[in-house]
């Protein structure tokens, strides 16, 4: 019950989405420098093989790249038969791809919530459904399969900006993550979810720019997130020593949701 073992990854196969940038690029680099294979996938093709070529570089794992924009639902199953061709299995799926809209609730266009809802909640499952047989074959009852969907301490709090579809689409991220917990869970893949506090990221660069004193003051750690926040936490819900936790979602804020003053 040594602690490499109870936290090793070497050897397993996993799927980034989003994996080229932000918490994406955070969480790849975290699996490929303990020793996994890793498929990032997300519409900007030039960032992924530039990723993919900055991980290579570290030794240990692999990692590759299947560029897929998930705005269409084709390109989806497109991504599924491409890692169906090079896999024989999937250890680790991570639902990272997401999008923002920010705008003032008198304002707030109809065709934001299509945006935001298709790719932060509606591919997910999609995705999901389509990799399942891949994650089944990776199964087994003491070494379970893992899902891993990323959300936002914004689905479990009010927001202070006006971002009502992202914080209604992370709400929605936390509850479906639950229910494939319950329904996956007697095939032996689990699924918890991520509520992420700040992190440095392309969605977070203006918002941490002019508000970055104000933020850090309001959480109890003082600080923004680091890669190697975001990527232990994965690491952790990947390996034997997260093979029981399943329906968590889990706080990775530096405690912003018990911070909050009078």
């Amino acid at each position: 019950m040594d602690a490499q073992s109870l936290f090793d990854v070497k050897g397993k196969v996993v799927l980034v989405t989003g994996g080229a940038k932000g918490i994406g690029r955070m969480i790849s680099e975290g699996f490929v420098t303990n020793g996994a294979t890793v498929y990032i996938s997300s519409r900007d093709a030039k960032s992924c093989y530039e990723a993919v070529k900055e991980l290579n570089a570290l030794g240990k794992g692999k990692a590759h790249a299947i560029p897929a924009n998930f705005y269409k639902e084709e390109e989806c199953q497109r991504l599924a038969d491409e890692l169906k061709k090079r896999e024989s299995k999937l250890h680790v799926l991570v639902n990272n791809s997401g999008s923002n809209w920010g705008a003032p609730y008198d304002e707030y266009p109809s065709s934001a919530w299509s945006r935001v809802l298709t790719l932060n909640l509606h591919r997910v499952f999609d995705i999901t459904k389509l990799v399942t047989p891949l994650l089944e074959k990776a199964a087994t009852p003491g070494d379970p399969a893992r899902i891993i969907n990323i959300g936002s301490v914004d689905g479990l709090r009010v927001p202070a900006l006006e971002t009502f579809a992202y914080s209604a689409s992370k709400a929605g991220l936390h509850h479906l993550s639950r229910v494939l917990a319950n329904h996956l869970g007697k095939r032996n893949i689990t699924s918890n979810s991520l509520a992420c506090g700040p992190f440095q990221s392309k969605m977070m660069a203006a918002t941490l720019e002019a508000y970055r004193e104000t933020i850090e003051a309001g959480i109890p750690l003082g600080r923004i997130g680091t890669p190697q926040d975001v990527a232990g936490s994965c690491l952790f819900l990947s390996s034997r020593a997260g093979a029981f936790v399943n329906g968590a979602t889990i706080a990775l804020d530096g405690g912003t949701l018990v911070g909050s003053k009078l």
